[in-house]
């Protein structure tokens, strides 16, 4: 069945599944003590909403941003909630934290900071294959802390296949041909610039998981812990959770792409350092626009980091900072930008609106959405519901649970979007973490975590599509890789969730 036919099945399938889902259910059930509970009207319409909702953002019947928008619609009508309580989440402080991250992201991408800090990168690790390798994973990782993963791999790219040409060019005379590709007997030349694209692709989603705006999925997780149980997950947390993580991650996946899967006896790539030098000195000395965006970059982290110990500033009895949140701080940062002059020209700013409506609106929309389907699945007893049918399942190890819980994500992953299945499990986990007897934070964070670990399939993660489109990683390559840092990835997220997730985010 081809994707247009998938789309269309899924378009008639989600409406119809939620009407037969709807039917389906009890009008009571037996709670963790064995009381009967009445399932009321609202419960069993808001588990039907994510059952609909579920079935166009796995067959993407419609754009996933589109689905998003279902509960402002659907949940008025149906009886659920109303249209002032759905349309609340979509208006999150987490909607302004991401705002405020997306134009602090364009801003650095506008005035050419990003190529900058890569060519820097570069030129600091050296010159040999394994080194250029290490070099763009880091890269790209550090990149996508920060701003789209997307756009760090677009970025990435074109040095990557200069590179690849430099190495051609010395060793065979003749530069890259993106009609021939790299002649099938230079093994050595193949394996090195599959290895470099792929480090292109993989650093961009593991450094996504590092900071709290490093990929929506985190946004979500973070307002949903929030909004369920009440604990803040500030950026200065989850920095201590994610950045561990991507710290160690990065070594086993360069271990992986050049000793393992592609291996490449290359010395010193000649003329390396002369390209990289050559391409700074294009670049000049650090612009105005340059400096004004790298202050205002390092003191937006500055006060994310150090927010705990600002708001607790006192002037006798007034906290002047009492009001300091994250969003806060990120919305501090993009009105600075549409503010600061840079250059000479008269009303020249670091940040303009005409260049921020670039901004993925979409996925702040894909916010509001999933918690609004959060909030529904909590005040409508449908997590009551769900925690009464996972009841039986507490003799199981929690270590199966969490390993079960970061696979499915992990694979899962390889085929719908990261935000639409994160915000469509979060719920579900936990409502039924009691059941499995374990604590939410150990199945939340986790599952968070891995729906940004996808490796094996172009359409897994957009930087794996944009690196695919080099011509220098085929479906099998990428497969036998990703395959082997998937199995990764599982083993780390789930030592991550016993060994810093709990003792760190512990929900009860």
């Amino acid at each position: 069945m081809n994707l247009a036919r998938i789309r269309s099945a899924g378009l008639v399938a989600g409406p119809l599944l939620a009407v037969l889902c709807y039917l389906a259910l009890p009008s009571e059930f037996a709670d963790g003590s064995g009381k009967i509970v009445p399932f009321l009207h609202p419960g069993r319409a808001t588990l039907a909403m994510l059952v609909w909702m579920a079935v166009w953002w796995m067959t993407e019947a419609v754009d996933i941003e589109v689905t998003a928008l279902l509960p402002l619609v659907m949940f008025p009508l149906a009886g659920i909630m109303s249209i002032e309580e759905a349309s609340a989440p979509y208006s999150s402080s987490v909607v302004y934290l991401f705002f405020g991250g997306f134009v602090l992201a364009l801003a650095i991408q506008r005035c050419g900071l990003d190529r900058r800090i890569a060519f820097l990168t570069l030129r600091l690790v050296g010159t040999t294959p394994g080194r250029l390798v290490a070099g763009m994973l880091a890269t790209c990782a550090v990149l996508s802390m920060w701003i789209s993963n997307t756009a760090a791999a677009a970025m990435m790219v074109p040095i990557a296949i200069a590179v690849v040409d430099l190495v051609l060019r010395t060793r065979t005379g003749a530069g890259f041909d993106p009609k021939q590709g790299i002649p099938a007997d230079r093994v050595d030349e193949r394996n090195f610039a599959t290895a470099l694209v792929l480090a292109i692709a993989y650093g961009a989603s593991i450094g996504g998981v590092a900071t709290l705006i490093g990929s929506p999925p985190n946004g979500i997780a973070a307002r949903f812990i929030l909004q369920t149980y009440g604990i803040e997950v500030t950026f200065l947390k989850w920095l201590a959770v994610g950045l561990p993580l991507t710290i160690v991650f990065l070594p086993i996946v360069w271990f992986i792409l050049v000793r393992v899967a592609f291996r490449s006896r290359l010395g010193p790539i000649e003329g390396g350092r002369e390209y990289l030098d050559a391409e700074l000195a294009k670049l000049g000395p650090l612009s105005g626009a340059e400096r004004a965006v790298l202050v205002v970059f390092l003191a937006t982290i500055a006060l994310w980091v150090t927010r705990p110990w600002v708001v607790a500033i006192k002037l006798g009895d007034f906290q002047p900072f009492g009001g300091l949140t994250d969003a806060g701080i990120a919305m501090i940062a993009a009105l600075a930008l549409f503010l600061i002059p840079v250059g000479g020209k008269v009303g020249l700013r670091a940040m303009d609106w005409s260049y921020a409506v670039q901004l993925p609106w979409g996925v702040l929309l894909l916010f509001g959405g999933g918690l609004s389907l959060a909030a529904a699945t909590e005040a409508t007893g449908v997590a009551a519901y769900i925690g009464s049918l996972t009841r039986h399942l507490g003799g199981l190890p929690p270590l199966v649970v969490v390993v079960a819980i970061v696979a499915v994500t992990v694979f899962a992953s390889e085929l719908t979007s990261n935000t639409a299945q994160v915000a469509l499990m979060l719920p579900l986990l936990a409502a039924a973490a009691p059941g499995f007897g374990v604590p939410p934070a150990l199945l939340l964070i986790p599952c968070t975590l891995a729906a940004s670990l996808a490796f094996m399939m172009p359409v897994g993660t957009p930087p794996n599509a944009i690196v695919f489109g080099t011509g220098f990683v085929r479906i099998p390559q990428m497969v036998r890789a990703g395959l082997i840092l998937n199995l990764s990835a599982i083993a780390v997220v789930t030592l991550f969730a016993y060994f810093v997730v709990q003792p760190l985010l512990a929900t009860r």
